[in-house]
């Protein structure tokens, strides 16, 4: 089973991984890494570590939160020297559920980055598009058998 590690500025990371336990229940093998104000990459290294160090040579997907950012430059350099692990960056929860759900299907490493990073990015909606939308399909509908025939 792929572990998993959420990895984030601040408490964001322990926030994700308890609305998560709400949709599945206890998680085996995800761990939580937060960054704190005064720490640098160096702590974060040595808390990948420990986190890493949990789990029993087991593909690892990192989800973090900011490309860039002191989480994904301690991952980058963490995960540079392991062939069976993967970032993935701009973490959210609708990404972290599909992750969680493809991980029970027995999804691979690589499956689970595909389906992070589609996830991630479809779980971002704008209501006025898609309400927009469907009044535009609606009034197709409507329409539809209005013609003199």
């Amino acid at each position: 089973m792929v572990a998993i590690v959420i990895a984030t500025h601040g408490n964001l990371s322990e926030a994700l991984i308890g609305t998560a336990k709400m949709i599945f229940g206890n998680m085996e093998n995800v761990a939580q890494v937060t960054f704190k104000p005064g720490e640098g990459i160096e702590n974060l290294l040595d808390k990948y570590q420990t986190a890493s160090g949990q789990f029993d040579d087991e593909p690892i997907l990192f989800l973090v939160d900011l490309f860039g950012g002191s989480p994904y430059n301690a991952a980058s350099r963490f995960v540079a020297r392991q062939e069976n692990m993967d970032i993935v960056t701009g973490v959210n929860l609708p990404m972290f559920v599909e992750v969680l759900g493809k991980r029970l299907a027995g999804g691979t490493l690589e499956e689970l980055v595909q389906t992070a990073k589609l996830a991630g990015a479809d779980g971002i909606k704008s209501f006025k598009e898609i309400f927009s939308h469907q009044k535009i399909a609606n009034s197709a509908k409507e329409d539809e058998g209005d013609e003199l025939g």
